[in-house]
């Protein structure tokens, strides 16, 4: 039989950021402090999100909007990476990313952290764009699950495949 094993992933529900960005356009379309500012949030291309406003301040409290949202809908503030409103013509727009996928430093940083501080007998492994973690006793990848989720790695890690 196999050794147990979970995967680390990075992975955003697109259903759920589009039904945050529905309810984000919702709330701008009928708040009062933002009638007759134009403000707007749409998708951009497969992973970006277009927030706009006529005031760099809207533009600012719809972005605050959109992540009150993603956090109502279970989708973690670290994957979605926004700048600072900058003036486009006659509006302020910015343009949001939507972050998935483990970079290969940060694989390597999460695997370092696993080898150092996790049980004996626990591997961890790159492949694509997550990590493969395999030991002997299912209680070791209990350990480093919860050793993962204490530490901050500037990503949304999620644990997935468990058996």
């Amino acid at each position: 039989m196999a050794n147990p094993s979970f995967d680390v992933v990075s992975k955003v529900d697109r259903q759920e950021v589009d039904n945050a960005l529905n309810q984000a356009s919702k709330e701008l379309s009928q708040r009062f402090d933002f009638r007759g500012t134009g403000a707007d949030v749409s998708w951009a291309g497969e992973e970006a999100i277009t927030i706009s406003a006529e005031t760099e301040e809207r533009c600012t409290a719809a972005i605050d909007v959109f992540k009150e949202k993603l956090i109502k809908r279970g989708i973690s503030l670290k994957a979605f990476d926004v700048g600072d409103p900058s003036l486009s013509g006659k509006a302020y727009k910015v343009t949001g990313s939507l972050v998935q996928g483990i970079s290969k430093d940060k694989g390597k940083e999460i695997s370092k952290v696993i080898r150092d501080e996790g049980p004996k007998g626990v591997q961890a492994q790159m492949q694509d764009d997550q990590l493969r973690v395999t030991g002997k006793k299912k209680d070791d990848l209990q350990a480093v699950i919860s050793l993962l989720k204490e530490r901050d790695f500037d990503i949304a890690l999620q644990f997935v495949n468990y058996r």
